[in-house]
C-alpha cells in the first residue's frame, strides 16, 4: 500500500492542473510553491533534482505569454529539465566533474520551445555522466534512488525525471534516450516514458545530422505524455532532422484510445534479449488482460539481423563526433564505461560504419512491413527487475551471464537502431510491489498511434499509478 503525504495539488495530473491554470483558477505560484515544498520534503531521500531554480521559475511566471491556444500550451507549470540540456543562468554539469560549475549563457532550443509553450523551469534533474547508462549516478551531484525502494536502481540516464514525478514533486519532466534513457527509468518508477521519432522534438547539438540520441516526454500518465509531446514537438531551423508537429494534437490520439488492439508480444525479441522469469510471468500476465479487453495478441517477431552490433556501432560513432574535437580536460575525468565507449567509436571503421547502415535499413524496413500487421510491438523494457543501485550495471539475466555494461538495456536497441517510436506503460506491482513496465513500439512517425496504445493498455491495466512517498530502505 502507497502513500503520499505531499501538497493535494502534487497529485494531480498534468492534463488536469493546467485546465486549472488556463482557467485561472490555480496560479503558477501556486504550483512552485507546491512543487519547493515536495522537493524539500523528498530530496534528501531521492536525490532526482539536485538544482533547483524556484526564483527563475517565479520570475518567467510573472513574464508568461505565447501562444495560449497551442495544444501543448502548459500555461504556467513547473518542468523539470533533465541536467544534459542547457538552461539558461542555471548550473548545467552533464554529470561530468569537468563541468561541474558551468553555467550557460543560452538554453537549449527544446527548453526554449517549453517555456515559450508556458513551462516553467523547475530544476535540473540527475543523470550520470553525459546520459552514459542506465543507473543514475556521478561525480558531481551522486546517486538518484528508486522511490519504491531507495535501495534500489531508479534506472538511466533519465532517472532524476522519472524519480521526480513518481514523487510528485514535479507534474512533467524532459529526458532523453539513446539506449533506453526515457524507457528504463519510467519502467523502474512506475510512470510514463515516451522515446520519439528523430526529429519530432528537436534539440541543440554538435552532431545535429546524427539523429538516435532524442528528447522527449516523461509523465505520470499516458494523457500526460501526449500533452507533453505536443508541447515539445515542432520545426527547429537549428536541428537539420526537425519537422513540423502534426495538424492533429497527440492529445487527441489518446481520447481515441480502443483496448482491442493488435499487438505483436515478443518476450525475447526473437531470442535476442535474456528474461528473468518474474518479467516472463509479469508480462505474460499483462497480455492475457489485454486479450481480456478484446485485443488479439499474437507472439511474434521480425527478423532483427546484426541488431546488437549495429547498435554499438552507431552508438560508437554518435561518442567519438561529440567528443573527437573536446579538450583533454573535458574528457579526462570520464568513468571507465564512458571512456571506453568513445574508444570503441574511434576505433570503428568504415566498412564497421557501412555494415551497421545496411543492416539498419534492412531492420527498419523488416519493422515497417510487421506493423502493417500489427498496431504496436509489445517487449519487455528491460528484462530484469531494478537490481541494487550501487550495482552499475547487470551482470545476469534470465541465468546468462553478461559482459558489456549496456547488454542488460538490449530491448532498448530496436526503436534506436530502426527509428521508431516507443513508449513504456506500467501494467503491474511486482510480487514485491515494484512497478513493472511495457515497452510497445510504434510504426515510424507513429507517436499518435502509439500513445493511443498505450492509454488503452493504462485503462485495461488500471492506471495510471499516482505518486507516493518514498519508501526507505524497505526489506
Amino acid at each position: 500500500m502507497t502513500t503520499f503525504t505531499g501538497p493535494d495539488i502534487c497529485k494531480m495530473e498534468a492534463h488536469g492542473v493546467v485546465a486549472l491554470l488556463r482557467k485561472g483558477e490555480l496560479s503558477p505560484a501556486d504550483l512552485i510553491d507546491a512543487s519547493e515544498a515536495r522537493l524539500a520534503q523528498i530530496e534528501p531521500d531521492v536525490n532526482a533534482v539536485p538544482v533547483i531554480c524556484a526564483d527563475r521559475a517565479r520570475a518567467a511566471a510573472s513574464a508568461l505569454s505565447g501562444d495560449t491556444d497551442h495544444p501543448g500550451w502548459l500555461a504556467g507549470l513547473p518542468i523539470g529539465i533533465k541536467d544534459l540540456t542547457a538552461v539558461e543562468g542555471v548550473r548545467s554539469t552533464n554529470g561530468t566533474k569537468s563541468l561541474a560549475e558551468f553555467v550557460p549563457k543560452v538554453s537549449d532550443p527544446i527548453v526554449t520551445r517549453l517555456e515559450t509553450r508556458g513551462g516553467l523551469i523547475m530544476g535540473k534533474t540527475n543523470t550520470p555522466e553525459y546520459g552514459a547508462g542506465g543507473n543514475t549516478f556521478n561525480e558531481v551531484h551522486g546517486a538518484t534512488f528508486n522511490p519504491w525502494d531507495t535501495r534500489l536502481n531508479a534506472g538511466g540516464s533519465s532517472g532524476g525525471a522519472a524519480v521526480s514525478l513518481a514523487t510528485g514533486s514535479l507534474w512533467l519532466s524532459h529526458g532523453s534516450d539513446h539506449g533506453g534513457s526515457l524507457r528504463t527509468p519510467a519502467a523502474y518508477c512506475g510512470i510514463v516514458g515516451l522515446r520519439p521519432s528523430p526529429g519530432r522534438c528537436a534539440s541543440g547539438s554538435v552532431v545535429g545530422f546524427i539523429g538516435e540520441g532524442v528528447q522527449g516526454p516523461m509523465a505520470r500518465s499516458v494523457t500526460d505524455c501526449a500533452l507533453f509531446l505536443d508541447a515539445m514537438s515542432g520545426f527547429e531551423p537549428r536541428a537539420p532532422l526537425s519537422f513540423p508537429a502534426p495538424d492533429t494534437p497527440f492529445q487527441d490520439a489518446v481520447q481515441r484510445a480502443d483496448p482491442k488492439l493488435r499487438i505483436a508480444f515478443a518476450p525475447d525479441l526473437g531470442g535476442f534479449a535474456p528474461v528473468d522469469a518474474d518479467m516472463a510471468r509479469y508480462l505474460a500476465k499483462a497480455m492475457a488482460a489485454m486479450v481480456g479487453a478484446g485485443a488479439t495478441v499474437e507472439e511474434a517477431c521480425p527478423d532483427l539481423p546484426d541488431l546488437e552490433r549495429t547498435y554499438h556501432v552507431i552508438r560508437g560513432g554518435m561518442w567519438a563526433a561529440n567528443f573527437i574535437k573536446a579538450p583533454k580536460s573535458l574528457t579526462q575525468h570520464f568513468k571507465p564505461t564512458l571512456a571506453e565507449n568513445l574508444a570503441f567509436g574511434l576505433s570503428l571503421s568504415a566498412e564497421d560504419i557501412a555494415k551497421a547502415q545496411l543492416s539498419r535499413s534492412l531492420i527498419y524496413d523488416n519493422m515497417r512491413i510487421f506493423l502493417e500487421r500489427f498496431d504496436v510491438l509489445a517487449c519487455p523494457v528491460v528484462g530484469n527487475m531494478p537490481h541494487l543501485q550501487s550495482e552499475e550495471w547487470v551482470r545476469e539475466v534470465g541465468g546468462q551471464s553478461l559482459t558489456g555494461y549496456m547488454d542488460w538495456l538490449r530491448f532498448a536497441f530496436l526503436p534506436t537502431v530502426a527509428g521508431l517510436p516507443a513508449i513504456s506503460v506500467p501494467v503491474d506491482l511486482s510480487d514485491k510491489g515494484l512497478p513493472v513496465g511495457l515497452q510497445l513500439i510504434g510504426p515510424p512517425r507513429g507517436e499518435a498511434k502509439l500513445l493511443a496504445a498505450a492509454r488503452a493498455v493504462e485503462m485495461v491495466m488500471g492506471g495510471p499509478l499516482g505518486p507516493i512517498d518514498p519508501v526507505v530502505g524497505k526489506s
